[in-house]
């Protein structure tokens, strides 16, 4: 009895879980990982939803014997790849181009360069009393408030900051967001935040700054411009009357808390 057991048993024996099994596996969880972050937030997400759809009604349709629909089926799926790249080629040119040029640490010293550029110019915007609203990228994807302003895809530096909040120019109104230490977007829409109890003297600013801390891990600095004070708002609280030293030092423990 034994020995007949030995045969199914030996060939499960001689399964075994190496090292190049682990790395095999996080390899592929770290690609199914990243390519997750970089379509959440986009039209991408419905694409990947339809296609799952269409997957589940070619195996029904296989189950069920339905032979008509199983052939459209079959011919659709084979034809989705090239569609895909038709319709995502800009998404995708962005997603290589993400990968070429951010690394998958965040550097320290680029942190507090691109820091202290964010606060000269919020300094300097306090003082002229010109308001402004600055959202800074963390963990959490904010690529669907991106794609609702004006792309820019440009470094974060100071004269860029400042000119693209001068008033009268065409994308002084609405947010600025940086993602992955660079401007994404300019003229972006936020969520206003509807708690209760806010102060009179917060404006609409004051009320997206919040709203978007609420409903992700951002930070958002704002310049108010009928007092010139500054003001960050994290996990939707805002932190009000900042000073240069104030806001840098809490910008810089953030990001060190994220790495």
């Amino acid at each position: 009895m034994i020995e007949r057991l030995t045969g199914p048993l030996g060939s499960l024996s001689r399964l075994s879980f190496t090292w190049r099994d682990a790395i095999d596996i996080l390899a592929v969880a770290l690609i199914a990982y990243t390519l997750l972050r970089l379509i959440r937030g986009t039209r991408a997400v419905q694409m990947v939803v339809g296609l799952v759809i269409v997957f589940l009604a070619y195996q029904v349709a296989v189950a069920l014997r339905l032979v008509a629909l199983r052939e459209v089926l079959k011919s659709l799926i084979f034809y989705l790849p090239f569609g895909i790249i038709v319709l995502f080629a800009q998404e995708l040119r962005r997603a290589l181009a993400t990968f070429g040029r951010t690394p998958l640490w965040f550097s320290s010293y680029r942190a507090e360069e691109m820091i202290s550029d964010i606060v000269l110019a919020t300094t300097s915007l306090s003082t002229r009393r010109v308001g402004a609203l600055i959202v800074i990228e963390r963990q959490e994807g904010l690529k669907t408030y991106i794609e609702n302003g004006v792309r820019v895809d440009s470094a974060v530096s100071y004269d860029l900051l400042v000119t693209l909040f001068a008033p009268g120019t065409p994308l002084h109104d609405g947010a600025v967001i940086i993602s992955g230490e660079r401007i994404a977007a300019a003229s972006c829409f936020l969520p206003l935040s509807l708690k209760e109890g806010l102060p009179k003297r917060f404006g609409t600013r004051h009320r997206a700054a919040i709203g978007i801390t609420e409903e992700t891990d951002a930070l958002a600095i704002i310049v108010s411009e009928e007092r010139g004070t500054v003001s960050l708002a994290r996990d939707g609280d805002l932190l009000d009357e900042l000073d240069a030293k104030s806001l840098r030092d809490t910008l810089l423990r953030e990001f060190a808390a994220v790495g």
